[in-house]
């Protein structure tokens, strides 16, 4: 900790942000800090930690003091860190909260996620090594003691430049963001159209190949599972986290609800997720918060609770008037039926089957008669 300066958190010229990430907490050595929890930036010169209470306690460190780092795995009660191991101080550094250190190392504990993206982010500036390419400015020749040889934009001339500089840097990380974007959307549309390859060969050789051929198959595709979750520990906590677990939801729930009809309870959803996952296992809570964004993210999925409770995903599509239609139908056809006759008919769950019929019932189509043999559905003749 006494290779840190205090530092008023600005950036300087031909300096460029790199990455922030809040709740990070400071060690020294395997002592915590006498900081609080704050927020810890990532420049293409130095790593800057902020207090989140008092902006006025903000702490800067060269990225040239730092000799290597690695990760340190979170553990029962403990937050992921990331271990920094750094060069001795030099005699000259300016004042920073610790004046000598015994430990030769420092730690940045993230409470709130986020460290795989840091670490990525601080591997890939410390292999540039971009602060000797671009020095953030030149010296001004003052002259004056401990003054001479330090930079900073000075006046008008200073502002505009480093505005300048910022708007340059900005144009070309949109510029980056939207190139890499185009080629995701690109291997995507690849992807989609190999999924529908396969879908399509599968029907049309149906009766070439056998039941059990096309299990084994769809369970080779299942088995590859979500190449990338969306997880805590790459895109944080709270709405961000939900919002793009519930992208990947639509993205990959599309495909099986419509072999199934175009609905699934959720608990069958959980289970299908959570198997693609492979080890990042989803709670039922996030699934649920997910879930509940279909609609405002506009996805052609929706999250749907039925009377008595039963939560169900279904695609936007899918016409409630067709539900009882064909619950309808095929108890006219069959004259009655239970909730398990249902489902046998149609494919599904005996869950989902009974809450069809409960919904033609509710809609007057459909009476029950409730007995010691169980729950039959009739046409209403009324």
């Amino acid at each position: 900790m006494d290779r840190f300066s205090w530092s008023n958190g600005l950036l300087e010229i031909n300096e460029t942000l790199v990455i922030q990430q809040r709740g990070v907490r400071l060690y020294d050595g395997d002592d915590k800090a006498k900081l609080d929890v704050g927020v810890a930036l990532l420049s293409t010169h130095r790593l800057i930690w902020r207090d989140v209470k008092n902006h006025e306690c903000c702490i800067a460190m060269p990225l040239s003091q730092i000799i290597f780092f690695e990760e340190q795995a979170a553990g029962i009660g403990k937050s992921a860190k990331i271990v920094i191991h750094l060069h001795p101080a030099a005699a000259n550094k300016e004042p920073g909260p610790y004046q000598h250190s015994k430990y030769s190392f420092i730690k940045l504990s993230f409470k709130e996620h986020g460290q795989i993206e840091f670490y990525r982010r601080l591997t890939e500036e410390m292999t540039q090594k971009r602060w000797e390419n671009t020095p953030v400015s030149q010296p001004i020749p003052t002259g004056t003691g401990s003054q001479a040889g330090r930079t900073r934009a000075v006046g008008i001339v200073g502002i505009e430049r480093k505005i300048e500089e910022r708007r340059k840097e900005t144009d070309k990380n949109i510029s980056e963001a939207f190139e890499d974007l185009s080629k995701l959307m690109v291997k995507a549309k690849e992807m989609v159209e190999l999924s529908r390859s396969i879908a399509n060969k599968i029907k049309d050789k149906q009766g070439d190949i056998t039941e059990d051929e096309t299990i084994r198959f769809k369970s080779y595709l299942l088995s590859m599972g979500i190449a990338n979750p969306v997880t805590r520990e790459t895109h944080g906590s709270g709405t961000h986290y939900h919002l793009q677990l519930a992208k990947q939801l639509g993205d990959m729930l599309q495909a099986p609800l419509e072999e199934r009809g175009g609905m699934m309870a959720l608990t069958e959803v959980y289970c299908l997720v959570n198997r693609a996952r492979g080890m990042e296992l989803l709670s039922p809570e996030d699934l649920v918060n997910a879930c509940k964004m279909f609609e405002s993210l506009k996805l052609p999925l929706r999250l749907r609770v039925f009377d008595s409770g039963v939560m169900v995903v279904q695609l936007q599509s899918h016409s409630e008037e067709e539900m009882i239609a064909s619950a309808l139908d095929n108890v006219s056809d069959k004259g009655s039926l239970t909730a398990e006759e249902f489902a046998k008919l149609l494919g599904l769950s005996v869950l989902l089957s009974k809450e069809r019929l409960l919904l033609a019932e509710k809609m007057g189509h459909l009476c029950r008669d409730d007995s010691v043999e169980g729950l039959r559905f009739y046409p209403n003749l009324f």
